[in-house]
């Protein structure tokens, strides 16, 4: 009995022994394989990392959101001088209607901002030393710009009843600083921005005044318009005065350059895919700007509205945070 005991506990230490080497074992061989990594659990995160500085629109999409593609490539740089400038009739072309005799008004036939032809009845007057009625005519074609004048007034010699100026011309009056005074000379091009939607007229400065304004120590630059109907007396307008130009191989228009992340981008479209592209800026005037590096000459971008795209790109980024 004493030996069947024996047997019994030395078969139990060795079935325990060999369980715990076989626990070891299993231990080490599951040491010795490779950690699986984060990219083996999730293959979709190397492509997300690829495309992180990137944003897909469709050929539809660019033109909902009014993108603009231009192709990056060589343009002249103009220095310009901005000036502030009134616009006025042409003084030339201008002329001031008042009665041949002291009268009485009798009739006023044309309001103001009416079009007339010359010779055309603009009012009637009757003369006090000859109880007659006469009649004052345009002088001119043009438009009726000022009407002093009414019904049943006493009308003089001294005071115009009617102003008529041919609007085919106007002066656009620019206020040159003193400090500015070498920079500006007659015969330069300037650019004047209507503000209205419409394209930029050009033209050239034509006269420099002699003298000078007491209160804001300027003087006038006046260029002579033609008028299109655009140009309007007493409104204001930009006027910029070419300084001197300069040509570079590689340039964008000023509204393709974006900040993503701190850095200075242009984004360039292949296919459907704009991709952020870091640049380095140089030289610039107020519509297109130099890219010494980052962008070659051809590759298309996206200027006006480039905002959009940078949009789209905070959404993927987005997505793939989460």
């Amino acid at each position: 009995m004493m030996r069947f005991l024996g047997w019994a506990v030395a078969g139990l230490v060795c079935l325990a022994i060999l369980g715990f080497s076989g626990r070891y074992l299993q231990g080490a061989i599951n040491a010795s394989k490779p950690v699986a990594s984060k990219a083996d659990h999730d293959p979709s995160e190397g492509e997300a990392h690829g495309h992180e500085d990137a944003a897909k629109l469709t050929d539809k999409q660019v033109a909902e959101a009014g993108i603009e593609l231009l192709q990056a490539g060589p343009q002249e740089l103009h220095e310009r001088l901005r000036l502030a400038g009134l616009v006025q009739p042409n003084q030339e072309a201008l002329v001031k209607v008042t009665s041949r005799f002291p009268g009485v008004i009798r009739s006023m036939r044309k309001r103001l901002g009416d079009r007339v032809a010359k010779d055309e009845i603009l009012a009637t007057v009757e003369s006090n030393q000859s109880l007659t009625v006469f009649e004052l005519k345009a002088p001119i074609d043009g438009t009726v710009i000022d009407r002093d004048g009414t019904l049943g007034e006493f009308a003089s010699e001294q005071k115009p009843l009617f102003t008529v100026a041919d609007l085919s011309t106007m002066w656009v009056d620019f206020s040159v600083h003193r400090r500015d005074s070498a920079r500006v000379r007659a015969g330069d091009a300037v650019s004047i921005e209507v503000d209205d939607g419409g394209p930029a007229i050009e033209a050239k400065i034509g006269y420099i005044s002699p003298l000078g304004a007491a209160d804001t120590q300027s003087f006038t630059a006046r260029a002579v318009v033609p008028n299109g109907g655009r140009l309007r007396p007493g409104l204001f307008m930009v006027g910029r005065v070419l300084m001197a130009a300069q040509r570079v191989e590689v340039a964008v228009h000023a509204s393709a350059i974006q900040t993503v992340e701190g850095q200075t981008v242009v984004f360039v479209r292949n296919g459907e895919v704009f991709e952020a592209r870091k640049v380095q800026l140089g030289d610039r005037d107020p519509d297109w700007i130099e890219i010494k590096a980052g962008l070659k000459a051809g590759e298309t971008y996206a200027a006006r509205n480039s905002f959009v795209v940078k949009a789209e790109l905070g959404k993927a980024d987005a997505g793939h945070e989460h």
